[in-house]
């Protein structure tokens, strides 16, 4: 049965999440899945895909549009491709071992975003992005570091745009799945619907900020906190 107290005292990583999804372009699931994961495996991942739908939703009808259509299209195609091996992961991994997935996705990420590999922005790149994005993003809620990678040389407007556009499809795709084959219950719905106001606060937030803050010193404190998350989650998910 659903902590109601537990799904709301998880508002907190959802502002943060929301605060540095608005900033940089992708970070809400990456955020908050470690503290879900934790204190509420029952709601993964379909609470956080619907908060993941609706951060993006305002993002394209508030702020400036500017999407890299050829890469997003190709990045959708071998995403709904991809979908079903992620709810198959759903299906048969228990919280642990989704637990570790989670927290592997999030040191890859950290790992990627430190290397100096130069990641070129292809189709090719944009597929494989998708691809791996039509996994993860279903069976954890984590789909956008892999474009982001693909898109990082790219204006941060057009680099915002590409990927809340790729969020709100790519959601829509996984609870669409997740739906049919029985995975995305009631209680996630009414979690997810019930953080928008916390989505919303971080959206808030972020807005007035967003140009007095580095970016350099965002992304050293995005990337620390992430690795704390996901390395904390990760020796949980092996030891406990």
């Amino acid at each position: 049965m659903t902590d109601w107290s537990v799904v709301l005292g998880l508002g907190a990583a959802l502002v943060a999440g929301a605060f540095v999804q608005s900033s940089i372009g992708f970070g809400l699931a990456v955020v908050a899945s470690p503290f879900v994961v934790v204190f509420a495996p029952d709601l993964m991942p379909g609470s956080l895909l619907v908060a993941s739908f609706s951060l993006p939703v305002a993002q394209l009808l508030l702020a400036p549009v500017d999407i890299a259509w050829r890469q997003l299209g190709w990045a959708l195609l071998a995403r709904l491709a991809f979908t079903p091996l992620g709810v198959v992961a759903v299906a048969l991994l228990s919280v642990r071992a989704l637990s570790a997935v989670v927290a592997v996705l999030i040191l890859v990420t950290v790992a990627a975003s430190l290397t100096t590999l130069e990641i070129r922005t292809t189709s090719r790149n944009a597929a494989a992005a998708g691809a791996v994005a039509g996994v993860s993003g279903t069976a954890t809620s984590i789909g956008g570091p892999f474009l982001a990678l693909v898109l990082q040389h790219e204006r941060p407007e057009r680099v915002r745009s590409t990927l809340a556009a790729f969020f709100v499809v790519g959601a829509l795709m996984a609870i669409g799945s997740l739906s049919v084959a029985g995975e995305f219950s009631r209680a996630q719905l009414l979690a997810g619907l019930a953080w928008l106001p916390f989505i919303a606060l971080g959206y808030a937030v972020a807005a007035p900020l967003r140009r007095h803050l580095r970016s350099d010193h965002l992304r050293r404190a995005v990337l620390a906190f992430s690795a704390v998350a996901g390395a904390s989650l990760l020796v949980r998910a092996l030891v406990f």
